[in-house]
């Protein structure tokens, strides 16, 4: 896809938006005064009914900038009398997220007679399925409950006009492609305005863009200098057994109120959420393991300040949008550096400054360096704590391997399969050679089909989850 950036114009109020009056009182409504880049540059080409593609992460207003001129479209051909059915479907890859989205239809809609409701895997199904039976004009789902229960014939898609997809880059991270495909072809080829925004914009992205979006508009919307500059960034090179140790000494000795602590897995910040809890410390973790319930509370806990912590992973925390967050670790650094630069950006918000403290082990080299080639700068050191390496430092910088614990399990394994080897023959030795031949390819097909049948439990265990289970 070609499409050339589109820079809009810019604009100082929110009334020289050719906006409805309904939409203006919603808008003044929630202090909104002037527009943010995304909304300035997105909502006179999606009034005029363009597609479009969009890169801008959580928290740069892009949810007004798409939800806005949607509902405008809607009050304008909505016939008064006539049975609803879903004109606007909105997708997102997080239970969090869509019920923020649907939070924002709720405030921009206040004053039209349009109805929404929010559809995810986790919770209940009954409320939901009522919703559709009494009809709404605008969906907002995550996937997993959508194909359920458009399955059994409780949603259809045959009359959907506006098609938002976001958090694409996430969509993809998640295998929510083929659903999402599945989705598509559920509403036909009819004459739609697709969009689709993006945290990042990666070669599959522009691809899935292409298989759907007609002649868009692009608009490429980078996090704003002044909100980076107020982020304080640290890097600290430590052992990976020291990384929980190291944590809770920063927690008490740099005044830490409110933190995100981000790790690379689910099993990670369940373990590190329960270390945290033996530790003194009101920690919740948030992932795409935990109910829909749990989820909720560890948020609620967590905005309202009666929990101190919430160890996340990357996609738990799409939909975080909290403005108090003080401090941001990076426990484990991402393996995508454009992840890193999202994560930091939950703090340093709403003017105030922030702290992003990043921990190296000697297995995180090379994630350090692609990370400080995306934002074009060397992060900080930080030796001031009682675990700094200076042998995983001079790795990660150099790109070298220190000679640590991945090395010697190596030659372990090489002198266990040696005795493994050894002992097989003497086991062998008083048999003829043909036989022993024959005995040993059984035996490797053997231990061949033993790993696979091993590691099959784990694929089933991910391909079979209910839909309804699924975001």
């Amino acid at each position: 896809m070609n499409a050339p950036p589109y820079h809009g114009i810019s604009l100082k109020d929110f009334s020289e938006l050719d906006l409805i009056e309904p939409l203006q009182r919603a808008i003044e409504a929630q202090n909104y005064v002037q527009p943010t880049p995304i909304q300035a540059q997105a909502i006179p080409p999606l009034l005029r009914e363009r597609d479009l593609l969009g890169c801008a992460q959580t928290g740069t207003g892009k949810t007004a900038a798409f939800a806005l001129p949607v509902l405008q479209h809607l009050s304008a051909s909505q016939k008064p009398g006539s049975k609803r059915h879903i004109r606007a479907l909105v997708l997102s890859p997080t239970r969090e997220l869509a019920s923020q989205i649907g939070d924002s239809f709720k405030a921009y809609g206040q004053n039209l007679p349009l109805r929404h409701h929010v559809v995810f895997g986790g919770v209940n199904e009954k409320s939901q399925i009522r919703a559709m039976e009494r009809g709404v004009d605008i969906l907002v789902a995550c996937p997993g409950r959508l194909l359920d229960l458009q399955s059994r014939g409780y949603i259809d898609l045959s009359h959907v006009e506006f098609f938002i997809l976001d958090e694409a880059d996430r969509m993809l991270d998640m295998g929510f492609v083929p659903d999402v495909r599945r989705i598509m072809k559920a509403m036909g080829k009819g004459k739609r305005q697709n969009l689709l925004f993006s945290a990042t914009l990666p070669d599959s992205v522009v691809k899935l863009a292409s298989s759907f979006l007609s002649n868009p508009i692009r608009i490429d919307i980078t996090p704003e200098t002044a909100t980076v500059d107020a982020i304080d960034q640290k890097v600290m090179f430590v052992d990976k057994s020291d990384k929980s140790a190291l944590l809770c000494d920063l927690l008490v000795d740099r005044d830490v109120e409110s933190t995100i602590v981000f790790t690379r897995t689910k099993r990670r910040a369940n373990s590190l959420t329960k270390k945290l809890d033996r530790a003194g410390f009101k920690a919740m973790a948030i992932h795409g393991n935990k109910s829909q319930n749990a989820r909720r509370r560890a948020l609620n806990a967590f905005q309202d300040g009666s929990t101190q912590i919430l160890v996340a992973t990357d996609v738990a925390a799409r939909g975080i949008d909290v403005d108090t967050v003080t401090h941001v670790f990076n426990y484990d650094l991402p393996n995508e550096p454009e992840s890193y630069v999202h994560r930091i950006g939950r703090t340093g918000r709403a003017g105030r400054s922030g702290v992003a403290i990043a921990f190296c082990d000697d297995r995180e080299g090379s994630n350090l360096r692609a990370i400080e080639k995306t934002i074009g700068e060397e992060i900080e050191l930080d030796k001031d704590h009682g675990f700094h390496q200076d042998k995983v430092m001079a790795s990660a910088r150099s790109g070298r391997k220190s000679s640590g614990g991945r090395n010697r399990r190596k030659s372990s394994g090489r002198r266990s399969s040696g005795r493994k080897r050894r002992s097989s023959g003497r086991r062998n030795s008083g048999k003829k050679k043909g036989s022993r031949g024959r005995k040993s390819n059984s035996s490797n097909s053997s231990r061949r089909k033993s790993s696979k049948s091993s590691n099959s439990p784990r694929r089933v265990r991910r391909d079979r989850r209910p839909l309804s289970e699924r975001d």
